[in-house]
């Protein structure tokens, strides 16, 4: 068959004095770190809905992006021929793994019914190319946020009909999850938020919400499925405020309706920092808390106020990352999903090779990093230092809940001059800076 990214060769590793920009520099797949391969530690996965369907439009132009399928007019051929793009593709760049929304990988037809007519035509065709290929599914998901129907949000909307139409949607994206033995399957409320409390019953849009994922995990295991539930935070874009605000709010939302047992999160760097985090923050937040499941990679240009999706290439952003996940003792059955789009102006085949490389690069080094410094210690050591106040004393005692107000007070009494250390953040930034350069 012929090569659809004919300009694209198999991307093989060559080390950081390469200058080919067709190869890696630092991600060696085979190298170990720890017992586990590069492959094993990062469990990248490509992201089907910006790497196969955008087409480089936004508000202010039209699409751009030059692919494969551009001169066909019918939308199942189209899909068919992304299917053969996707798997040539994945297996030049050496992905193990990859993911989709429903309406990514088959069209909509003019009834549900239809719908799922031409996603288990779309779906047969994934799996003879993942037995083929061993490329595994990381996540599926349902896209409830498109359609016009979904104006007012899915299991948040006020239309009852909307409600049952995303539950059949969910219902239908399960199963193929299922199966094409996806390992997890994701929940992201883009629609469900409010754009004004003026017309907003808050407590009946949550409780349904809670309703719903509930419903999901009782189907869920009437058919068997053993894959992690994932809820991806999002703070804005595009309601003004949504429900999945951020990491927090995911985990008391999950506790207050006792959902906690069902759900992890699925971490996005560029929707952490327009919730006013960074990245790292709502890793270890999800860590600490043990609903840290998988990873959406990308990053977002701090100078724009929007969801960019750029491919991630800040070494210092990946290194704090894969030390949270180092900590987190992996991500498994989680993974790296690059939902990351190439740019407008970056519209040929090749660029998504560029783009994926980028990506993948920046998170070996990342590891690598991220390995080095918690091998070493240097920064535990410093924060186990800091807080050595609580293994001795009046602290240990604070820890033990041995003491009240009253005690407390009796004991700052009589020690009421008080001595601080300093927090010597600069110092380790300056020791963060040596590993990133010396490695």
């Amino acid at each position: 068959m012929k090569e659809l990214f004919g300009k694209i060769p198999k991307i093989e590793y060559e080390g950081p004095a390469s200058t080919n920009p067709l190869a890696f520099k630092y991600y060696n797949p085979e190298e170990e770190l720890g017992g586990k391969t590069m492959a094993e530690h990062l469990r990248f996965s490509m992201a089907y809905w910006h790497t196969f369907t955008a087409d480089g439009s936004d508000p202010f132009g039209a699409g751009t992006m030059q692919r494969p399928w551009n001169d066909i007019n019918d939308p199942m051929e189209v899909a068919k021929k992304r299917v053969e793009a996707a798997f040539e593709l994945m297996n030049k760049l050496g992905f193990s793994y990859f993911c989709f929304h429903d309406r990514d990988i088959a069209p909509e037809g003019k009834t549900l019914e239809e719908t799922n007519q031409n996603l288990d035509e779309i779906v047969a065709l994934l799996k003879e190319k993942m037995k083929e290929t061993g490329i595994k599914l990381l996540w599926g998901t349902a896209n409830m946020f498109t359609h016009p129907r979904f104006v007012h949000g899915a299991a948040t909307s006020p239309n009852a009909d909307v409600f049952a139409y995303a539950a059949a949607q969910v219902k239908k994206a399960l199963e193929i999850t299922n199966e094409l033995g996806g390992e997890n399957y994701v929940f992201w409320g883009g629609r469900e938020g409010y754009e004004t409390l003026l017309n907003t019953n808050m407590g009946l849009e949550l409780d349904n919400l809670a309703r719903f994922l509930q419903m999901a995990v009782d189907y869920a295991q009437k058919i068997g499925f053993k894959g992690q539930f994932l809820i991806e935070p999002k703070p804005k874009e595009p309601t003004k405020h949504q429900y999945d605000f951020d990491v927090a709010a995911v985990f008391a939302f999950l506790k207050k309706y006792g959902l906690d047992k069902y759900f992890k999160t699925n971490i996005e760097a560029n929707h952490a920092t327009l919730a006013g985090h960074n990245f790292q923050h709502e890793l270890r937040f999800a860590r600490l808390n043990g609903i840290l499941g998988s990873v959406d990679a990308n990053q977002g240009d701090m100078l724009l106020g929007w969801d960019t999706d750029q491919f991630p290439t800040n070494i210092y952003t990946t290194t704090f990352a894969m030390y949270e996940i180092l900590k987190n003792g992996g991500l498994a059955p989680g993974g790296l999903n690059f939902d990351a789009k190439v740019r407008r102006p970056s519209f040929e085949a090749v660029d998504l090779a560029y783009g994926h490389i980028a990506g993948m690069d920046a998170f070996a080094q990342g590891l690598k990093v991220a390995y080095k410094l918690l091998e070493d210690g240097v920064i535990e050591e410093f924060i186990t230092n800091r807080y050595a106040s609580y293994d001795h004393g009046i602290g240990a005692r604070i820890i033990k809940k041995e003491l009240g107000f009253e005690e407390l007070a009796d004991y700052a009494l009589n020690h009421d001059q008080i001595v601080n250390e300093s927090g010597r953040q600069e110092m380790l930034e300056s020791i963060i800076n040596q590993y990133l350069i010396e490695s």
